[in-house]
């Protein structure tokens, strides 16, 4: 690798010219003077798609880290995956994002997977899945390697109020209050006490926990926590402070939590994609190795805690809460009606759906497997991959310049409904390269080729 362009390229990036560093690092990958030792092309596509993420484009730095993590010599793959992650869930594909996370957290090279587990956890959130999304954030809040875990309790807290189990959510926030933290974050914190207390009828220290969320007059309580807040109050002035009954969490709760958004928007909203500790692209030279011992306020772990069910419940525990919820909602709404209708409408959406995959060009199989399928061998696909209408000696001729290549680059595909177009280069075996233009017509669902030609980009 040319060191020199290299060092140029991290410079820029230093300064905060990711434009010039991302200029600087793709000519570093396609400088052929140099040959790319093993495990410096994952480094060099890496460094690119943390320039694309600074330039806003989630989506071809998702390209970057996908070619990044095909190099299996690279040795930091696991926050490659977890940028993945974060690039996913960025575009709001939280399915995506959660594999990517999966991914990262098995990598025992991670430094840091409660990274890792934060943004699995937001991501389950936002699919409403609250006991899987509690394991996340419980997983983080234990990593030894989180230097600051108080994020991680206090949504791990909103997923047990989610789970009605308001007391496990106020041993979580209990055990956060030991960390130092912004003060935005500890009025959020307070807040989210307040209205746990409320749920499980300790009024006197829900006004008092809510008193100090607000005492700085910086930070405003949700509607939700509002409700409660003048609930406590009330019963306070009454003098039944300590309720035997514990109240209703569902329907009152603020169940957004941090980096979380309760209204339905992107967990890393384009304004402030990936800003802040969980969201920021991970440098390859500087892995995060902190101390949590050396963390201001750390006391231990979670020392002096009453209560702490909720570090030792198992994830089958969680899930059965989960469940539990789940069918005691369906009895109390009578939703056996409303289930019937919405699979009606599903059935109906997915018919939509697949017309219109259909008139946009999409089929079984794609374009990209049935040029796979050519070129991994040309002699066996001529009974599979072409289309009826052609005569032996049409399809001889048309394949007389394929090279085989088994693993043939698809550089682009045109759509339509009735035909398509792709654009293909083959190695050959002396380290060449051609590139050819396919032509493929419907057949059926799927697709088959009517014509091969060489292609020329020059001459487009």
């Amino acid at each position: 690798m040319n060191n020199e362009l290299f060092d140029r390229a991290n410079e820029r990036y230093r300064l905060r010219d990711y434009r010039g560093a991302l200029m600087a690092f793709t000519e570093c990958l396609q400088d052929t003077q140099y040959p790319l030792a093993p495990g410096e092309m994952g480094l060099l596509y890496h460094q690119i798609g943390n320039c694309l993420v600074k330039l806003k484009n989630p989506t071809e730095a998702i390209q970057a880290y996908s070619q990044a993590t095909a190099d299996t010599a690279y040795g930091a793959l696991g926050t490659v995956e977890c940028n993945l992650g974060m690039a996913y869930a960025s575009l709001r594909d939280y399915e995506n994002a959660i594999r990517y996370f999966e991914q990262s957290v098995q990598d025992q090279a991670n430094p840091t997977p409660y990274k890792s587990y934060m943004g699995m956890g937001n991501a389950l959130m936002k699919l409403g899945k609250s006991a899987e999304a509690g394991v996340a954030f419980r997983e983080a809040a234990l990593d030894e390697s989180n230097p600051d875990p108080t994020k991680a309790l206090l949504n791990l807290g909103v997923c047990f109020m989610a789970l009605n189990r308001p007391a496990d959510a106020v041993a979580s926030y209990e055990s956060a209050m030991q960390f130092d933290m912004l003060s935005s974050t500890r009025n959020k914190l307070q807040a989210s006490l307040g209205q746990a207390y409320v749920a499980c009828g300790q009024m006197e220290k829900a006004v008092h926990a809510f008193e100090e969320a607000i005492a700085d007059k910086t930070y405003f309580l949700s509607d939700s926590a509002s409700v409660d807040y003048q609930r406590a109050v009330g019963a306070v002035a009454q003098g039944t402070s300590e309720s035997s009954q514990a109240t209703q969490v569902l329907q009152l709760a603020d169940m957004s939590g941090l980096d979380v958004a309760a209204d339905g928007t992107s967990v890393y909203d384009e304004a402030v994609a990936y800003e802040g500790e969980a969201a920021e692209p991970f440098y390859y030279d500087e892995p995060y190795e902190a101390d949590p011992t050396n963390f201001p306020g750390y006391v231990g772990a979670y020392e002096n805690v009453d209560n702490d069910r909720f570090f030792t419940a198992t994830d089958a525990e969680l899930e059965q809460w989960s469940r539990g919820l789940a069918k005691q909602d369906r009895k109390r709404r009578n939703v056996g009606l409303k289930v019937l209708l919405f699979f009606v409408i599903v059935i109906v959406l997915a018919a939509a759906a697949g017309v219109f995959a259909y008139t946009q060009g999409f089929g079984y199989p794609t374009q990209d497997e049935v040029t796979k399928q050519l070129f991994a061998d040309p002699s066996a696909a001529k009974e599979t991959v072409f289309s009826s209408d052609l005569d032996e000696g049409k399809i001889n001729a048309m394949l007389d310049p394929v090279v085989a290549d088994g693993n043939v680059t698809i550089d682009g595909v045109n759509k339509s409904m009735s035909d398509s177009t792709v654009y293909a280069t083959a190695a050959t075996e002396g380290g060449g390269s051609v590139q050819y233009k396919i032509s493929m017509v419907r057949d059926g669902i799927g697709w088959k080729v009517s014509n091969i030609e060489l292609y020329f980009p020059s001459q487009s």
